[in-house]
């Protein structure tokens, strides 16, 4: 039994100027132990599809449908005791700003011990003893030291481990990571995906790791899912996304991504702005920014079909199998050219 298995998941939101379709009709399961990543531009629906996961869309705003179910159990229409009971102990979650996801006003150890005794019964010794453990783990030097300061006093990066620890205080068996890198430069980036992967191995947490950088689901997923106006356009295995992928907007997440084996060569940009949700285009959402596209694309919803090379890789896309291939190849080529000039 897979660990988390969302079922044709819908989150729309009511607004004075009508209906935002945020996520339509989202599936997919992830396993104990191993790391999904969920990958897209900013407004694709990946943060909203795991704040509705987590029950933390407001319901007074809201409508949702479908089925969440963690370790068998459905969280879709759970009460709130039983939720906040399986948040932050059973499932962490890592938001995007460390620095407005921290209390500004309180100690780094109070807000690690508060995480603790929320959801165990344990003095506050105790909880002290377990935030210094998980400060170390999380490698914030002088942990001692440091467990007393405010958040204003950490790094950046320092203020990330500490969300880190935060999500892993009470050994969770699902860590929700939304953009855990953003805003870092890539040093610091490099050394969190380090500690998350050593993390993971230690605990057998399983992890989704929301992002917007190809880069970092090949650094550390097994599993990815692109996302494009609120549905998932293609999911794979992280070694077959890269290898074959099969829908035209995940070709271009790939064409903007720099590669350190190409000297000299232009990024690809998609045209375009990504669809609204309030007023998604007909047919496949990525049409209006698809060099590819025709009539049937502008009318219909592409269903998600098996790749003609893995039933466990899936995509949306009209484009018939031959013309999808001889266009992959062709781009491939290009990607992997070393020849050329910048422009």
């Amino acid at each position: 039994m897979a660990l988390l298995e969302v079922t044709d998941l819908v989150t729309r939101f009511r607004t004075d100027d009508g209906i935002v379709q945020a996520v339509s009709g989202v599936s997919f399961s992830l396993d104990r132990g191993q790391t999904l990543g969920v990958v897209g531009e900013s407004g694709s629906g990946k943060s909203v599809t795991f704040l509705t996961v987590m029950g933390l869309v407001d319901p007074r705003h809201a409508d949702v449908t479908g089925s969440v179910r963690f370790d068998g159990n459905e969280l879709l229409g759970a009460s709130f005791s039983t939720l906040r009971k399986i948040r932050g102990q059973r499932i962490g979650m890592i938001f995007q700003d460390p620095m407005t996801s921290l209390n500004p006003v309180k100690r780094i150890g109070w807000q690690l011990e508060e995480a603790v005794l929320i959801h165990n019964d344990v003095s506050r010794s105790e909880a002290r003893r377990r935030s210094l453990e998980v400060l170390d783990e999380v490698e914030i030097p002088r942990a001692d030291a440091r467990i007393d300061d405010y958040p204003h006093q950490f790094s950046g990066g320092m203020r990330q481990r500490v969300m880190i620890a935060m999500a892993l205080i009470n050994q969770p068996d699902l860590l929700i990571a939304d953009e855990p890198t953003t805003a870092l430069d890539v040093t610091t980036q490099a050394q969190i995906l380090r500690l998350m992967k050593k993390l993971q191995d230690e605990h057998g947490t399983a992890i989704v790791m929301i992002t917007h950088d190809l880069g970092v689901v090949a650094e550390l997923a097994d599993d990815a899912a692109v996302m494009y106006g609120g549905r998932i356009v293609e999911e794979a295995k992280v070694q077959d996304l890269f290898a074959q992928p099969e829908m035209p907007y995940t070709w271009g997440l790939l064409g903007s991504l720099p590669r350190a084996d190409i000297t000299a060569a232009r990024l690809e940009q998609i045209p375009g702005q990504p669809p609204s949700l309030l007023r998604p285009p007909n047919g496949c959402a990525f049409n209006p920014r698809c060099a590819y596209a025709f009539d049937r694309c502008r009318a219909e919803l592409p269903e998600l079909r098996p790749s003609p090379t893995s039933g466990e890789h899936r995509f949306r896309c009209h484009l018939d199998d031959a013309d999808r291939l001889r266009i992959w190849t062709a781009k491939k080529a290009e990607l992997t050219s070393t020849e050329g000039t910048a422009a």
